[in-house]
This record gives C-alpha cells, sequence and structure tokens, in this order.
C-alpha cells in the first residue's frame, strides 16, 4: 500500500506525527480512490489522528510553511489547510452515539478501530498507516476491499442503526452507487427503505448537495431510480415520483412519464456536464400530471404543462434550497421553451417562428435545442430517425435565420431614449408600446433589424398613437 503514499505530503507527517509518537492514518476517499485508480491531482486528504487532530495539523502546516493558514473547526474538533492542490483534513479519532431526533451525535474520543465503525461505508473505512514503524500498514477491519473488488455498497456496522443514526447516508448510499457504478447490498438497501422517513430531520442544504452529485454522475437516472426503489424519491422530490405510471382509457395509453424523463436526463447527461441544463432535464415534463386529459378523439393531451411547469419552477427550487437567481430563471425558461423546437418540426418553419424562437431563448438557444433533441424516446427508429432528421433542419434554418438577422441578443434599433427625445416625451406607456411594436415588426419580418427601417416605423407608430415629432 505505500504505492497510496507517493505524495511528498505523507512522508511531511509521518515524520511529524512518528516524532510526537501520535497515532495517524489517512482513511476514506483517498484510500478507495486509489485503488479504484481514480484519483485526481486535487484530491481531498482525510487525515485521522488518535490524539488532537487540531494540534497535529498545526504542527504540520508549520513544518511544511509557518506561513500556511490552518482553518479550525472547533464545534466539530477538525483542522484544514491546504497544500498546493490539496485540501487536507485533520480529525481525532473518535466514538459517536445519536439522539433519535438529531443526525449531530455525541462524540468522544476513541481509537482507529472506533472511528472506522463510525464510518459510512466498508470501502470508506479502509486506512493506511503514517506512523514510520508501521508506515503503509492497510488496515480494513470490515473487507471493504473485497466490497471494492465486488463493486458493493455496505455499511461497517448494522445498516439499519447506521442510517438511523445519520439519514444523509442514505443519499450517500444511493450517490456513491450511481458515481462509482457499484451495487447496494441487499440488507443495506432494505435498511434505506425502512429508514426513509429519517430523511426528515436532514436539512435540505445537505440533501440536495448529495442530489447534485447524484445530478452530475455519468447515468444521473441509476441514481434516481434508487431513491424511487427505496421511498426516498416522493419524501425529496414528490413532483417527479408523480410523473410515474401509466394509465389507459378506451385502449390508449400514455408513456410513464417518469422513466422518459429520467430517459431525457441521460440523454443530455451524455452531451453536456452543465448542472442546470440537466436540471431542466428533470423538470421539463413536471406539470404533466395537472395538465393530463383524455378525450375519444386526441386521447391523452398534455396541453399548456409546459408553461404551468416554468411556473411551478420558483417553488421547487425554494423547498429544494437551489438558488432562486439566473439559474432558477434559466431552468424555468427552458422548461417553457422545450416544445417549441419540436413544434417546429411538425410545420412548415417561417422564418417569423424562428426568429420569435431566437428572441425568446437568446444565449441559451443551443442549451434549449440540447434538451429538446434528448426529449426525443421514442423506442420507433424510424420515427426516431425521421424525427432527428426533421430537427438538424431546424437546427440549420435557425443558424441561417441568426447569422441574417442577428436576433439571439436582441438590442433594439431604436432605443427609448431617443422615442422620448423625438416625440418629447418623459418616461409614459407610450414608449414601451412602440418599443414592444418595433421588436415585433422585426421578428415578423415586416422591417429589418435596422436604424433606418426601424426609425420610420416609429415614427409611424407615433403617429397611429397621436404623438407628434418634435420641430
Amino acid at each position: 500500500m505505500k504505492k497510496c503514499l507517493n505524495n511528498p505530503i505523507f512522508r511531511i507527517i509521518s515524520e511529524v506525527v512518528t516524532n510526537e509518537k501520535i497515532e495517524t492514518y489517512v482513511i476514506g476517499g483517498y484510500v478507495r480512490d486509489f485503488l479504484l485508480n481514480r484519483m485526481s491531482s486535487d484530491r481531498d486528504i482525510d487525515i485521522v489522528v488518535v490524539g488532537s487532530g487540531v494540534n497535529i495539523a498545526k504542527k504540520i502546516a508549520k513544518r511544511i510553511d509557518p506561513k500556511i493558514k490552518v482553518t479550525i473547526f472547533k464545534n466539530f474538533g477538525t483542522a484544514m489547510f491546504r497544500y498546493k492542490n490539496h485540501e487536507i483534513d485533520f480529525v481525532g479519532a473518535r466514538k459517536e452515539s445519536y439522539r433519535q431526533d438529531s443526525r449531530k451525535p455525541s462524540v468522544e474520543n476513541g481509537t482507529i478501530e472506533d472511528d472506522q465503525k463510525r464510518r459510512d461505508f466498508t470501502i470508506n473505512a479502509m486506512a493506511i498507516s503514517l506512523n514510520d514503524e508501521s508506515y503503509g500498514k492497510f488496515i480494513d477491519p470490515f473487507n471493504g476491499l473485497d466490497d471494492l473488488m465486488d463493486k458493493t455498497i455496505r455499511t461497517p456496522l448494522e445498516p439499519e442503526r447506521t442510517f438511523s443514526d445519520d439519514p444523509l447516508r442514505m443519499m450517500r448510499a444511493i450517490r456513491f452507487a450511481t458515481m462509482l457504478k457499484f451495487e447496494i447490498a441487499n440488507e443495506t438497501l432494505l435498511a434505506i427503505s425502512k429508514n426513509k422517513e429519517r430523511i426528515k430531520i436532514v436539512s435540505p442544504e445537505r440533501i440536495i448537495s448529495e442530489l447534485n452529485k447524484i445530478v452530475l454522475s455519468d447515468s444521473p437516472s441509476t441514481g434516481f431510480k434508487l431513491l424511487d426503489k427505496t421511498g426516498l424519491l416522493p419524501l425529496i422530490l414528490p413532483e417527479l415520483h408523480n410523473l410515474k405510471g401509466v394509465e389507459e382509457v378506451s385502449g390508449k395509453q400514455h408513456k410513464d412519464n417518469f422513466y422518459h424523463t429520467l430517459g431525457v436526463l441521460d440523454n443530455v447527461a451524455s452531451k453536456s456536464d452543465d448542472l442546470w441544463l440537466r436540471w431542466a432535464a428533470i423538470l421539463h415534463d413536471i406539470a404533466k400530471p395537472r395538465t393530463k386529459k383524455f378525450d375519444v378523439k386526441n386521447g391523452w393531451t398534455f396541453h399548456g404543462h409546459d408553461f404551468l411547469g416554468a411556473k411551478m419552477i420558483p417553488g421547487i427550487f425554494r423547498r429544494l434550497r437551489l438558488p432562486l437567481n439566473h439559474r432558477m430563471k434559466y431552468v424555468a425558461k427552458l422548461v417553457r421553451l422545450h416544445l417549441r423546437p419540436i413544434a417546429l418540426i411538425h410545420e412548415e418553419v417561417t422564418d417569423s417562428a424562428l426568429r420569435r424562437l431566437l428572441f425568446d431563448s437568446g444565449d441559451d438557444i443551443d442549451d434549449l435545442m440540447t434538451l429538446c433533441k434528448a426529449d426525443i424516446t421514442s423506442k420507433n427508429e424510424k420515427r426516431v430517425n425521421i424525427y432527428l432528421k426533421n430537427f438538424e433542419i431546424v437546427r440549420d434554418k435557425l443558424k441561417e435565420t441568426e447569422e441574417k438577422d442577428a436576433i439571439r441578443n436582441f438590442q433594439p434599433p431604436v432605443p427609448g431614449d431617443l422615442i422620448m427625445e423625438t416625440f418629447g416625451l418623459k418616461p409614459c406607456k407610450e414608449i414601451g408600446i412602440i418599443k414592444n411594436a418595433i421588436k415585433e415588426a422585426i421578428i415578423d419580418g415586416k422591417i429589418p433589424n435596422d436604424y433606418e427601417p426601424a426609425y420610420r416605423f416609429m415614427l409611424k407608430k407615433g403617429k397611429e398613437l397621436g404623438l407628434k415629432p418634435k420641430e
């Protein structure tokens, strides 16, 4: 295991802790990722000390460079500093006990064995000694290496107790299974289902942190299927869970919009690692249960689910503690517009429709097109090929229209202050009416997107409103 300790920081730590006669180990994700050959140059390093992690952190930082700043977290008895690209965390080995109504443990000093028992999963409980006399010794009391080779997520102790003590570990189990493409052991998966209600004592901020890591994985649908299977999904994101199921009337079925959404999410994930584009995929059909109707002539319809879905986004973001800023507006915009490119496939594409789509989507047109292409999930290969062919036609026409009319980042050729100056106006509603009329005329192709025709149109519209240019 000494190969795991190639980073020179470990020799420095070893010198200090050996001199101080303090048992010290590297533990957790650094060891796991080394054994999985997925180490990154900026991987965090977790150090556990049988004693004061804070004191050792200070001494090691001073040994490296007296100018290094050590950040101390008094409430947790931990310390951290940065060394080159690494964030190195120090904690004293400890035992933990929990109250039923809290995931914050009572803590007391413990041995390395005690500390390994409190770890969430066996693959995160493996440790390597940093003391000179046992340097590189591998300590694996819960057979984490076997679970690593078997690609299994398992808890060191009895899983029901593990998840009851700290319910966030249920989310972490699903996150690791998704990110590492591992299976969750049957008894561990069953314990998550039994303890799912305990997730209610976990703060939304901690939950969304884990959920976002699932969303950013290579195949996020895996995580959402596990959330659904364990019963966590309706407690965390009921709107997505409500998409699940197929209803049949008069021999006509609609597709299962839950599994369709997961297909769209994986399609987007294969093209983009943008978190917010992936959230747009998750939420694009979120209003379908509230807009679902059946009639004999048209079968199942979901009219208006794009507009209602966009209106639902702020409430979902607020509850999940996602940012209520331009990120939220971006997701809402893509949800609102996600049917527009598809609709253009079904009809003769007019320049006016293309200009309006470019204007409404702005700089997000490429992301919108990625989402819409991902939304084509039919199992009918012939139909998919027709859709994709027509979709590329629309994409090419959008590019031509943008190059010709420069609508994507539309700026009015005649600004508001010029309208005010021309007609001698103070701020009033007529200015907005004229600006909007110019915009609509450009989008509809009545006038080109240039100053002179826009200025003449302004004079004409002003006249219709009873305005006269200043002499």
